[in-house]
Order: structure tokens, then sequence, then C-alpha cells
């Protein structure tokens, strides 16, 4: 869904992805980035250039460090661009859980909960190795 989402708009599954991590996190640097997501630098760059190009980032300088680029989402673009299909997805989405007991509420909280801690420790497992 989110790689047809992403065809859309005219961005790659990846980047759709990605533009995700920098609404969702905020401000940050190229380096942050690099870590949040496991891209090298250079795929960081590459990434900033597509997005910055359809005006849903842009790049500014840190005044103390001008060699540091810090990436800042353009969060009014991107939902103006996101939105029509999310308000869709989120509509269905509503009526699908208002459809389930509060004991299948629980059920469902208790097994995604814990599947958000495996992959959790899997990723930092993975960070280790």
């Amino acid at each position: 869904m989110h790689e047809a989402i992403a065809r859309e708009i005219g961005l790659s599954g990846t980047d759709h992805k990605y533009l995700g991590f920098i609404i969702q996190n905020g401000e940050m640097t190229a380096g942050e980035l690099s870590r949040l997501t496991g891209l090298t630098t250079g795929a960081v760059t590459g990434l900033v250039d597509r997005l910055e190009k359809k005006k849903l980032v842009k790049r500014k300088f840190d005044s103390e460090d001008r060699r540091k680029v810090i990436i800042v989402p353009n969060t009014k673009n991107t939902l103006k661009l996101l939105n029509p299909f999310f308000d869709k997805l989120n509509e269905k989405t509503s009526k699908l859980v208002n459809s389930f007991s509060d004991q299948e509420i629980t059920v469902l909280e208790k097994y995604f909960t814990s599947a958000i801690d495996i992959m959790n420790e899997m990723i930092e497992q993975l960070r280790k190795q």
C-alpha cells in the first residue's frame, strides 16, 4: 500500500518511508537520519536531494558548524500531498477498529505491543553485531 501511495505522489516506497521518519522525528542532522535509518551518509544525501526537489524537506546549515547539515521537514507540503490518501485509510481503519469488542482490542494491543518489543530487541541485537 505504501509503495502504491508513494508511486502516486512520485516517490519510491523507500523514500516515502524515510520521509515519514523525518516528519515523525522533526529536524535532524544527516548523520542522525543515517543512524536512524541505517542508510549510508551517501544514500542520505541522495534521499534528501530527491525529497528537497519535491519541496518536502529543506537543508539548513548549523549556525555553529557550517559542515553540519540539518534536514528540516516541510510538514505542510507533505500533508497536503499525503492527506487525501491517508484520510481515506484512517476512515476505513477507524470503522474496522470500532467493529472490535473491548476484549478483542485488548488482545490486539497486547500482540502489537509485544511484536514491537521483539522487533526493537532484534534491531538492537543486529546493531551490536
